[in-house]
């Protein structure tokens, strides 16, 4: 049998409560659900977001005894259609401009800049080309 395609990533952030605000603010991705649990050993608590009530592929987990982990290891990927609206709403929810708005030269492809949420964590924002009339 074949690996399934990849289904969700997680993030370790600091802070469950303004990381996922900062995801429904910026990205519309609202909480499905939390869970709470160990690995190894390790207390955990999570939450599941979610768009349109379908699991979004993201999850937020915090470990209850231990600080976050440095950012940079991982790099979100979303669609929008409007780069500059949505960089004026991430900054608003508490995230930065971790690179500004520009036009990658890439087929498909307007715009793209790069968020950075409240704990740090990478957001490579793509503007899909408009399509050809």
């Amino acid at each position: 049998m074949a690996p399934s395609p990849l289904n969700f990533t997680k993030v370790i952030v600091g802070d469950l409560e303004r990381s996922a605000a900062y995801y429904e603010a910026v990205f519309g991705l609202r909480e499905l659900y939390r869970f709470e649990g160990k690995i190894a050993g390790e207390p955990f608590q999570q939450v599941v977001l979610g768009a349109d009530g379908a699991m979004a592929g993201l999850i937020l987990v915090r470990f209850v005894e231990r600080d976050a982990p440095p950012n940079g290891a991982v790099i979100l990927g979303f669609m929008a259609p409007d780069l500059a609206a949505l960089f004026e709403l991430a900054v608003a929810a508490g995230g930065t401009v971790h690179a500004e708005i520009r036009d990658p030269k890439i087929p498909g492809v307007a715009l793209v800049g790069f968020l950075a949420d409240p704990d740090g964590h990478l957001a490579e924002v793509l503007q899909p080309a408009a399509a050809d009339a």
